[in-house]
């Protein structure tokens, strides 16, 4: 059975930084493709960044260049970096999974991913 437990969040001041972590278990994140998603109140689920087997990231416009999607092999986490923050990076972040060495996938759609953790809360003040 796969786990994925969300670990990191926390409330921050604008231009701060967090560090997400994903802990899974049941699958190794080297052989999966790993997200995370966002959900502010109020509104739908959006994409943040993914990262395939192989190791390549794509990012929503809205990130990139200031979050970073990683995977740690000892530790089989999939990690986010979030420097820059904004107060409109405020939601609840999700971890998801896709476990198997798949590619012709859809990176930021929801539909991609079999498995997802509880989430965590991440809150920017300005």
């Amino acid at each position: 059975q796969v786990k994925l437990v969300e670990s990191g969040g926390g409330s921050v001041q604008a231009g701060g930084s967090l560090r997400l972590s994903c802990a899974v278990s049941g699958r190794t994140v080297s052989n999966s493709r790993m997200a995370w998603f966002r959900q502010a109140p109020g509104k739908e689920r959006e994409f943040v960044a993914a990262i395939g087997w192989q190791g390549g990231a794509v990012y929503a416009d809205s990130v990139k260049g200031r979050f970073t999607i990683s995977r740690d092999m000892t530790k089989n986490t999939a990690d986010l970096q979030m420097n820059g923050l904004m107060p409109e990076d405020t939601a609840v972040y999700y971890c998801a999974a896709r476990p198997g060495r798949v590619t012709a996938v859809t990176p930021g759609s929801r539909g991609t991913y079999d498995y997802w953790g509880q989430g965590t809360q991440v809150t920017v003040s300005s």
